[in-house]
């Protein structure tokens, strides 16, 4: 990864507390497995780790990570059968809430524990795997327009509700030549707390900080005329049931709808549109710290996907036994295995890791101990 300015996201999570991890006891099923998924598909080649390990392990979380979670749990089982895998969805901050009340294994979270939440953990280690890039893009449904374009001010100004119409002076002046309706705008949000909301937001910050006003969280104070839906899904089929919806979903989610969606106007004045290698781009410009946590919203790079986001799987590096972090171990090592779950991305919407995080990802898998 190339050096650039290092953004402040990473302390909050360098060392935090969880209560006892007995909940979620390779021995026990979770309180929230009634509500996971666990998909189907073919298993690509990967090999085992743990044969002769056997149990259970739970997550929650990253909407970003649903489909991903549902396909690598899918194709895992073909490579240790031993072992069932559980992710139920439901947003990062859940996730991160399940984590810190013990009645997961694991958590899925775009953005690192918040300063706010961190005695919430009660001081023990949280470790950050990274496992997923990918772009947030802007979907929206306008009929007759294909290309749209948009530059980061105008679509601040769109979310905080000072550009009203489509045909407004800023959306025309992205998109010379084209044919705008007059029609209103309607924002799409989440109204769960989002790492997807934390990365939209923490795009608008870094790129037009003297336009955006509304900061940068897992939650947001939207303009009373946002229509809110809960996770990626929830906000995409607001798009497309709503003429003249614009919101941020996640690209693999945004294609699976059948969603159109924006090129983006990056730091080197391109119009990108959000696709796996734009985003790969975009990671290859993020500074990563020590403790693996990064933002690769509004990277450098001329071909960088503006509002591409991460996400990562938490686990507490002390395990409450022996068999649990063997279980963990296992199951992050095929999901950072180019083999194993890194292999499923391309195909999924996603993009893989880069390389040198990959590498870093696997050598801190020896951090967990039980």
């Amino acid at each position: 990864m190339h050096l650039r300015r290092r953004r402040q996201v990473t302390t909050a999570g360098l060392a935090v507390c969880a209560v006892a991890l007995a909940a979620c006891s390779s021995s026990s099923s979770s309180s929230s497995s009634s509500s996971a998924s666990t998909g189907s598909s073919s298993a690509p080649a990967a090999a085992s780790s743990s044969a002769s390990v056997s149990g259970t392990l739970n997550g929650s979380g990253s909407t970003f990570q649903t489909v991903f979670q549902q396909s690598a749990i899918a194709a895992f089982r073909s490579v240790d059968s031993g072992i069932t895998v559980n992710y139920g969805s439901g947003g990062s901050g859940k996730g991160r809430t399940d984590l810190a009340s013990g009645v997961v294994n694991y958590a899925g979270s775009d953005s690192p524990i918040p300063a706010a939440d961190v005695p919430l953990f009660k001081g023990k280690t949280v470790l950050y795997f990274p496992v997923i890039i990918g772009p947030i893009t802007m979907a929206y449904n306008l009929s007759g327009v294909s290309n749209l374009k948009l530059d980061p001010t105008t679509i601040a100004k769109i979310f905080q509700g000072q550009i009203k119409t489509w045909n407004d002076p800023a959306i025309k002046a992205d998109n010379p030549g084209v044919s705008l309706p007059s029609s209103p705008i309607t924002t799409a949000v989440r109204s769960d707390s989002s790492g997807t909301t934390q990365n939209f937001t923490l795009f608008l910050k870094d790129a037009v900080p003297s336009v955006w006003t509304l900061g940068s969280s897992s939650t947001i104070k939207w303009p009373s005329t946002a229509r809110a839906g809960s996770g990626n899904a929830g906000v995409a089929q607001i798009v497309k049931s709503t003429s003249g919806a614009i919101g941020y979903v996640d690209y693999a989610t945004a294609k699976a709808s059948g969603l159109s969606f924006a090129s983006v106007k990056n730091s080197s004045g391109a119009y990108i549109a959000p696709s796996p290698s734009s985003a790969s781009a975009a990671a290859d410009g993020a500074t990563v710290a020590s403790n693996l946590t990064f933002a690769a919203a509004w990277a450098s790079g001329a071909g960088s996907y503006p509002i591409t986001y991460q996400s990562w799987d938490l686990v507490y590096a002390q395990q409450p036994n022996a068999n649990d972090a063997a279980l963990l171990k296992a199951y992050l090592g095929y999901l950072l295995s180019p083999t194993g779950g890194q292999q499923l991305l391309g195909g999924l919407g996603y993009a893989p890791l880069p390389s040198s995080l990959d590498q870093k990802a696997v050598a801190q898998l020896s951090m967990i101990t039980g």
